[in-house]
């Protein structure tokens, strides 16, 4: 089949057929850069493509990261609150023994005095 795409250049001076085949390997050069161009606008399309999905991937790990964060800090203020709330119990228990062990000195106090007054 080449012949008769060779056909059409019979009788053309030899000056056209070499700008003829100048412009064919010309438009073969061209082919291939376009071909090359085309491959590199693939990967580039590809590594793009890759970088969005990267992208995607830390967005979504960050908004994880993020609801943890905040769910550990509503769990440190859950902590903070019941420490609160455990220290103030414990000085009112304090505060109750300290109570008591005076109402048990004074008590003490007052069984010797009232043993004393038994032995007299």
């Amino acid at each position: 089949m080449s012949w008769a795409l060779e056909e059409w250049k019979e009788g053309l001076s030899t000056r056209v057929l070499q700008k003829v085949q100048e412009l064919e390997s010309q438009v073969d050069k061209l082919k291939k850069e376009r071909q090359q161009r085309q491959f590199q606008l693939e990967s580039l399309e590809a590594a793009l493509q890759k970088q969005k999905q990267k992208v995607e991937n830390e967005k979504s790990e960050g908004a994880t990261l993020k609801r943890e964060n905040q769910s550990l800090m509503e769990l440190c203020d859950s902590l903070e609150k019941a420490k609160q709330k455990i220290s103030h119990d414990l000085q009112v228990k304090e505060s109750q023994v300290n109570f008591q062990s005076g109402q048990l000195n004074s008590s003490k106090k007052q069984i010797e005095r009232l043993e004393q007054e038994l032995k007299r």
